[in-house]
């Protein structure tokens, strides 16, 4: 039935979103700030910046030292501090850049053309942060179930890995990781990878072509919800071409006919994206069994959903 208590305007994540996109909370990092101080690191409305600072003050993100505003203690931890407990850094902005393509909702609906993004020097950056923070308690769980039964030290290729919270995973379990990525992640998050780790990382654009296998798992994390039938169908093809015989293939998406949120979330890549979607189980076996996969019963595992096919020997992709 209808959540009426959703019918509310998400005010604190405004807030806080258009703060850190002006620069209000990194201004504050290094110590307190008077208004007009803070005002022209900004490069902000004095009214404005006076009235969306009271909030903060009041939300508990920001407090007055005399006639200075400086962070909280708790909002430095959330914002700055990887080792607390309930650090989220930026990851909260992907959220709501996201905001701008969901109310062009009704345009979307007339036209079937994604919603026209805002560009922010950031957006990629926030995005793989909200990915990272959603997968990190997951990750060793999935790893586990991805990992059991293959041979020592296997070659794994996790597609679409970037934000590296699953290969990172893969690799300390003793796998050796390739990643293929679009070029700018990778630029992006070479540096954050751990000197020493098995970890090769790969530019490149998985709708053109997978790296030169043979591997024995070809992981596809949160990947094919962002293409249609086509697309995933040749991913598909393309990674029989890369698999061992008897290799696997793990794929981690939401799945369409299980319950309330692969159906909202459908909502979310059709603003988002040309074809993108959450697809059935029974849409998945076909695509995997066309492409040369024999299919097992999807599982859910650390409260993903999982799809673990594998490579016919013999079966010409």
């Amino acid at each position: 039935m209808p959540d009426t208590s959703s019918f509310k305007l998400p005010r604190e994540l405004l807030i806080a979103g258009a703060a850190a996109e002006v620069g209000i909370f990194d201004a504050l990092q290094s110590g307190p700030l008077t208004l007009e101080d803070l005002r022209a690191r900004t490069k902000t409305d004095s009214r404005a910046l006076w009235v969306v600072a009271e909030a903060l003050v009041a939300l508990g993100y920001l407090k007055y030292e005399g006639t200075r505003l400086k962070l909280t203690g708790e909002a430095y931890r959330v914002l700055f501090d990887p080792g607390y407990k309930n650090y989220t850094g930026f990851s909260f902005m992907h959220t709501y850049n996201l905001l701008s393509s969901w109310v062009q909702l009704p345009e979307v609906l007339r036209s079937g053309r994604p919603a026209v993004k805002k560009q922010s020097p950031g957006r990629l950056k926030n995005y793989i942060a909200a990915m990272s923070r959603h997968a990190r308690a997951s990750a060793p769980h999935i790893a586990d179930y991805c990992l059991q039964g293959l041979p020592p030290k296997p070659k794994v290729l996790d597609v679409g890995g970037g934000p590296l919270t699953y290969a990172v995973a893969f690799a300390q379990k003793g796998a050796v990781v390739t990643v293929l990525d679009l070029p700018e992640v990778i630029d992006m998050m070479l540096p954050e990878l751990e000197p020493g780790l098995p970890v090769q990382m790969v530019k490149g654009d998985f709708t053109r072509g997978l790296p030169r296998g043979p591997f024995d798992l070809v992981y596809l994390g949160n990947v094919c919800h962002i293409y249609g039938e086509k697309e995933n169908r040749q991913l598909f093809r393309n990674v029989a071409r890369e698999l061992k015989a008897g290799g696997r293939l793990v794929i981690n998406d939401m799945i369409r006919g299980t319950g309330v949120m692969p159906a909202l979330f459908a909502v979310n890549m059709l603003v988002n994206t040309p074809s993108g979607g959450t697809w059935t189980y029974e849409q998945y076996k076909a695509w995997l069994e066309d492409a040369g996969f024999v299919v097992d019963p999807y599982r859910e595992v650390a409260e993903r959903q999982l799809i673990t096919a594998h490579r016919t020997p013999g079966a010409a992709p």
